[in-house]
């Protein structure tokens, strides 16, 4: 008797489809930094779909234009607006939250703070340039953000909701992303110190992390690293890559009515592969080897 090959977990229902009922953001304003492009603009198309008015920030202008009409055209939408942000600067973060309420006269109602920076180094490579701009962006920015919306909430006394998009190796460690796993270390802090702070005030705070999503943003150094692998999906626990609408489905669920008490949680949507371990360690290989480079140099 043979055994059965491991089919891994199913494939997700169909682009377009919702497991929320439609119109269930309906007058809701939604503002996604990194809306632009990759798994920003992924989270950005499922509010789209359930009614929400969305606003996309981006620090490269020339990302919107597409992205704006690409959201404009998923079914169910409402009024899709865009606003050139630089999220290191508390300046511009004020002025694109003016211009919201300039656009669609409200405050957002929901935050999804998914911009970041981040590329594949050994930490002994790691210019301090480097590592100031990744947690510039990734820390510093989501916590300018969210400061904003947190502020403009409390002096109107309304409610709202905040997503930070994280990842695993907050918990573990992300040899080979010295820089961004200490960002993101934080950004997961905020999550349970703010959802603490404000809730109170009928703010929630949560942080969505997503697995191995691939997309066509992926930065060059990144695809690179991906590419190394041969089947990537067979090197996952579920048999497969994850599609970028999960990570948006994920995202309309936990800012939804039906999450109002899911607050200070982080959500990771990757198919259990951050747990994996192996019951006999493979040999260790250093990260300049990963990465395809020779012994360090001075």
């Amino acid at each position: 008797m043979t055994t059965p090959a491991a089919p891994g977990l199913p494939a997700p229902p169909p682009l377009g489809v919702s497991a929320l009922p439609p119109g269930t953001y309906d007058g809701r304003l939604v503002l996604v930094t990194g809306g632009g492009t990759g798994l920003g603009r992924a989270i950005a198309a499922e509010f789209a779909r359930l009614g929400a008015d969305v606003m996309i920030a981006s620090r490269k202008g020339e990302h919107l234009a597409p992205a704006r009409e690409q959201l404009a055209a998923v079914e169910g939408a409402g009024r899709v607006t865009a606003a050139t942000c630089d999220i290191r600067d508390a300046g511009r973060i004020a002025e694109a939250f003016d211009a919201a309420w300039a656009a669609h006269g409200r405050v957002p109602d929901v935050l999804v703070n998914n911009a970041a920076a981040n590329f594949p180094v050994p930490a002994e490579e790691l210019s301090p340039n480097g590592w100031r701009s990744v947690v510039d962006i990734t820390l510093n920015g989501t916590f300018f953000m969210t400061r904003e919306f947190g502020r403009r909430h409390l002096a109107a006394g309304t409610p709202g909701s905040v997503l930070a998009v994280g990842a695993s190796y907050a918990w573990t460690g992300g040899p080979g992303f010295a820089h961004s796993a200490a960002a993101k270390a934080g950004v997961k802090n905020l999550v349970e110190t703010l959802a603490v702070e404000w809730g109170p005030y009928g703010i929630q705070v949560n942080g969505l992390v997503p697995g191995l999503m691939p997309h066509e943003d992926m930065t060059p150094e990144i695809r690179a690293n991906l590419d190394r692998a041969d089947d990537p999906g067979a090197r996952q626990p579920a048999l497969r890559v994850g599609a970028p609408r999960e990570l948006g489905w994920a995202a309309t669920f936990l800012a939804s009515p039906y999450a109002r008490f899911i607050s200070g949680h982080t959500l990771v949507v990757d198919g259990a592969n951050w747990q994996r371990r192996d019951l006999v360690n493979g040999p260790v290989t250093t990260v300049r080897e990963q990465l395809g480079r020779g012994p360090f140099t001075p």
